[in-house]
């Protein structure tokens, strides 16, 4: 239809991979729902990116609400049902959620089975439950792009970070499952998997200052990845011709991963 919009979801949207691939998406002409959980101190940065995204002439939603939990993603989906046009749909979700223990696993203070069902839930099967719920809703377009991000971590091992680890590897399997299992459905899902940015999820990581000086060295071009490089490629998964991009993990690191 003439003038229709297309629309992308980002889940985990306010910073990060997240809003760098929502100004990338904004820039392709998408208009925006953005999922974010943040507090009332750090809103006023966030709120002029989105300022900053209006001002593309696009329309941009903001939802400061839980992503993580079924009850929560239910009453967002309303919500979007609300927000869409009958003829619109969401062409483009993005799976970005950063919310996870980093901790040890020896010491008194180690990860705990609590610690670690909330790592799994927020970073790896809330995809799929935003998945069958948009779904359910019938809100996905009949070209749908899934894109979330893991890490190097999900099949590496790296101190301290078990559940965000374990919370990859699951999130990666899930990707495959929804690639092959909704493929009937038009939806094309595919993980990105990031090299080393500095985030600050990343900043929460113990002995961080090495792991960046490693990066660098370790990359062939003697730099870190930027969230821009990501965004860049989660832009070039969206266009018609990655339709037959489906259930791939794909490196985004200057070649960092082949040393």
């Amino acid at each position: 239809m003439v003038g229709q919009r297309k629309w992308a979801l980002v889940l985990g949207g306010s910073r990060g991979l997240g809003l760098a691939t929502a100004k990338e998406l904004a820039r392709l002409g998408y208009s925006l729902l953005l999922v974010h959980r943040d507090p009332r101190a750090s809103l006023a940065e966030f709120q002029e990116d989105v300022d900053s995204l209006r001002s593309k002439a696009i329309t941009v939603h903001t939802f400061n609400k839980d992503a993580t939990r079924a009850e929560s993603i239910a009453d967002l989906v309303s919500s979007f049902k609300d927000i869409l046009k009958q003829e619109e749909s969401v062409a483009v979700m993005i799976h970005a959620i950063a919310k996870g223990h980093v901790k040890p696993i020896t010491t008194s203070a180690a990860l705990s089975g609590v610690d670690m069902a909330i790592t799994l839930e927020a970073m790896a099967s809330s995809l799929l439950l935003w998945t069958q719920q948009l779904h359910s809703a019938a809100l996905f377009a009949a070209d749908t792009r899934i894109i979330s991000y893991t890490s190097e971590g999900s099949h590496k091992a790296w101190k301290h970070y078990a559940a965000v680890g374990a919370a990859k590897a699951a999130l990666e399997a899930i990707t495959r499952s929804i690639a092959l299992e909704f493929a009937p459905f038009g939806i094309r899902a595919n993980c990105i998997q990031a090299g080393v940015v500095d985030t600050e999820s990343l900043r929460r990581i113990p002995n961080v200052e090495q792991i960046l000086k490693f990066a660098t060295a370790r990359s062939p071009f003697k730099r870190l990845t930027t969230p821009e490089d990501v965004a860049h490629v989660a832009g070039l998964l969206c266009r018609p011709e990655a339709a037959w991009i489906n259930g791939a993990v794909i490196p985004v690191d200057g070649g960092a991963h082949i040393q």
